[in-house]
Formats: structure tokens, sequence, C-alpha cells
């Protein structure tokens, strides 16, 4: 098997994950442009102030309260010093190992094997794991899950992941009012072959925007997966430890039961998304996870 160097994973991860929010703002960017050519300035103005203060808003509201929206929807409750001595024995060296605070640590209850981090930076970030992992897994797996999830606290993964997320919004917000004022501009106003061909290009562009931006925003979703596994790697210095995690997350079965304390809004902050598990390609959040397992037990 090919060597891979983590070091070499996480620069390939960043670079990748900057290109494709950079495509995200180019569709921003292009629509406004297509706005702006069909209808008057000053409606556009309107338009990009609209969507810039709607999803600003959300912006602030998702950032400063992210690690406490997590963890209420999954009704998480603070570790425990003498249940998960060995849990928070994790936590603990990871934060030595990665240099970062100690963030907060809580325990959900689920059957399932699985865990996230949260929070706007590491001096307010979470790690929330489910009892099922500490149940399933030995003290050297549970640190590559710990080492993984405190590489989202690192990467700044709550922040990038929120950024893109506003983004689309802007998008979706500036697609669905240019295709409703379609109903307000008259026949009159569009005056010329080229009028109509760009109010055609506008419309598809419109409708299909929103739709690649959000495919975009999830392939970045999973390159920040493969950035985590290969920073959790440099953490532990055990590829072994979270490569036989996620091939216990991967061969556990996972019953309709299993799955009632989780919550779909924050299903693509866990190491493994409970509702997807099975299911890859360019609409999951997280890549395959023999190609996990694969990278990771070559570095």
């Amino acid at each position: 098997m090919e060597h891979i160097s983590f070091e070499d994973q996480i620069t390939r991860n960043k670079i990748k994950s900057i290109v494709l929010i950079g495509i995200i703002f180019v569709f921003f960017v292009v629509l406004g442009y297509v706005v702006a050519q069909l209808f008057d300035p000053s409606y556009f103005f309107g338009i990009m102030m609209i969507s810039i203060v709607v999803s600003t808003g959300y912006l602030i509201f998702s950032y400063y309260n992210s690690a406490w929206i997590a963890l209420v929807s999954v009704r998480a409750k603070p570790a425990s010093q003498t249940q998960h001595r060995m849990l928070l024995h994790a936590v603990e060296n990871m934060s030595i190992a990665s240099g970062l605070p100690m963030p907060g640590v809580y325990v959900m209850e689920s059957r399932e094997i699985n865990a996230f981090a949260s929070g706007r930076n590491p001096k307010k970030a979470v790690i929330c794991v489910t009892t099922g992992a500490l149940e399933k897994l030995n003290k050297q797996e549970l640190e590559g899950v710990i080492g993984h999830e405190m590489s989202h606290i690192a990467n700044f993964d709550i922040r990038f992941m929120t950024l893109t997320a506003v983004m689309i919004g802007m998008i979706s917000i500036v697609s669905e009012l240019f295709l409703r004022s379609l109903w307000f501009k008259h026949d009159s106003d569009r005056d010329g072959r080229a009028q109509i061909v760009l109010l055609v290009i506008g419309i598809l562009f419109a409708i299909l925007a929103p739709i690649a931006a959000r495919l975009v925003s999830l392939a970045i979703s999973r390159k920040r997966e493969y950035l985590a596994d290969a920073t959790g790697v440099k953490f532990t210095r055990h590829p072994r430890g979270l490569a036989d995690a996620l091939r216990k997350i991967k061969n556990e079965h996972i019953s309709h039961d299993d799955l009632k304390n989780f919550n779909h809004a924050v299903a693509p902050l866990f190491i493994s998304d409970p509702f997807k598990k099975k299911i890859s390609g360019l609409f999951s959040t997280h890549p395959p996870v023999d190609e996990r397992i694969r990278r990771i037990e070559a570095m």
C-alpha cells in the first residue's frame, strides 16, 4: 500500500476546501450580475441587501449558539467524572496533543457508535459522544474518535461550514426573489433578442445555482471529514485507532430505535451521519467509510 503523509493530506484538503468555497462565491457573483443586467440597479441592490441581512442574521445566531443548539437537539448531558473517566481522559490527552483548551464533554443516549464536536471557537467548543461509543470502543479507538473531533475544533470547521451555509442561503434568497419578481416584469421591459436570451439564462441559473451550490457544499463537507481524519492521526500518532473505530461504525447494525435521539439538522456534525451511514456520493456529507479507512491506514 502506498504511504500517504498526513501533513500532505491536511494541506491538500485545506486547499480543496478553499477552492470549493470560491466556486460557491462565483455562483453568487454570476447570479448577481444576471439580476443586475435584467433589472434596475436599485432593484438589484435591494435584493442583495435582503439576502445579506437575512443570511447575516442566520450567521450570527448559528455561530454564537451552535454548541447549545447541537447539545439540546440530542438531549446530551455533561460527562460524569466517575462514570465516564475513560472518555474524559481521552479528551484530556487529545487536548494536550492538539494544544487546544479542554472542551466541554457531553454524553448522549444512543446504542450507535458516534460523536460530534461543535462550538464557534476552541474556547467555546464541546465534544459529545454516544453511550454506544463508550461501550463498544476500546481506549485506542476512543482516542482516535476524539482526535478526529478535536481536529474539527482545531480546523475551525464549524465556522467554515457556517460560512458555507450562509453563502448558499444568500444564493437561494437571490434566486427566489429573482424568480418571483419575473411575475411583475412586463413584456415591454424585454426589448431585444439579447434581453430574452439573458432572461432565459437568468431563469436557468436561478434554478440550478442553489442546487449546484448545495452540491459543492456537500463536497466541502466531505473534504473537511478527510481533513479531520488526517489531523486526528497527527494528534494521536496512531492511525489504527481511528481506522478500527470507523470499521466498527461501518459494521454495526442500526435500527430505527437507535436513531430516535438524533436530529436531522445536526446529523452532518457526527463522525458518521447516522441517517446516511450506508450512502455515499454527491449527496452525502461524509466520504465513503472504506475510502476513509484506506487513507488512514496508508498514513
